[in-house]
């Protein structure tokens, strides 16, 4: 069934109750999990949980999961697209989830957009993605994603998954990532500085002098001691100061 989707199942418990336990070290008051496929995962989530919502877009997943809780009131599967899903909807929640390869970044974002009401994330996600969103600057994986993200959280690559540990294996190695919401933020549009981010890696290999060139007139881009350095170069921090000297 996972197949048609992009998704692979995990079904190896000792990784599975490492997952569970990343998310809700203690017992927390709501936890929402994404794409729960069969209920591997979802067996170890919800004991953790005073509530447990699995959002599956599989309508069959999602009727066989419904069986088997339908007397157990603090589950609640919902059938539906978690990509149109307000997931604020619910209230704070820690939201964890084996996430599909070909949609893991919008569905971060999709979580990033719950703000305050995020209180922690927990991912099972291609270790590519999982070095890119924990990629410091300066490092080949360091880019757009890994800046939008650690501008809202913290990133933790946790430990790696082999494609064993999966039917069907895929053919990469996977990787759990732990998000934790600054307390925070380092800047206070957020929408205007991931425009601005977006515009400074528009294309990696070229200087920001040139990303940002359609963006600014020259005069403000030639005196900047950053403006023949490449994006990759620049830490979040100095990316958000050159935003603030350009955006005054």
């Amino acid at each position: 069934m996972g197949r048609p989707l992009g998704q692979h199942f995990l079904f190896q418990h000792s990784i599975l109750a490492r997952i569970a336990e990343a998310a809700c070290p203690q017992q927390v008051g709501l936890c929402i999990e994404i794409g729960p496929g069969p209920g591997g995962l979802t067996e170890f989530l919800h004991p953790r949980a005073k509530r447990l919502i699995a959002v599956e877009l599989d309508s069959a997943l999602a009727a066989k999961l419904r069986e088997r809780y339908t007397e157990n009131p603090t589950v609640e599967i919902v059938q539906g697209d978690v990509l149109s899903t307000n997931l604020s909807q619910w209230g704070p929640a820690t939201v964890c989830g084996n996430l599909p390869y070909y949609i893991t970044s919008p569905i971060i974002e999709q979580v990033l957009a719950m703000g305050p009401a995020l209180e922690r994330a927990v991912f099972l996600v291609q270790k590519e993605v999982a070095d890119r969103l924990a990629a410091p600057s300066g490092n080949r994986d360091y880019g757009y994603l890994s800046v939008a993200t650690q501008l809202f959280c913290t990133v933790e690559r946790l430990f790696l998954v082999k494609p064993a540990s999966f039917r069907p294996p895929p053919k990469v190695d996977s990787a759990v990532v732990r998000l934790t919401p600054r307390t925070s933020l380092p800047v206070a549009d957020t929408k205007a500085f991931l425009r601005f981010a977006s515009a400074c890696f528009r294309q990696k290999r070229k200087t920001l002098r040139n990303n940002l060139s359609a963006h600014y007139p020259p005069e403000k881009l030639t005196n900047l001691p950053e403006a023949g350095l490449r994006a990759e170069q620049l830490s979040l921090p100095e990316l958000i100061r050159l935003f603030g000297v350009l955006n005054p």
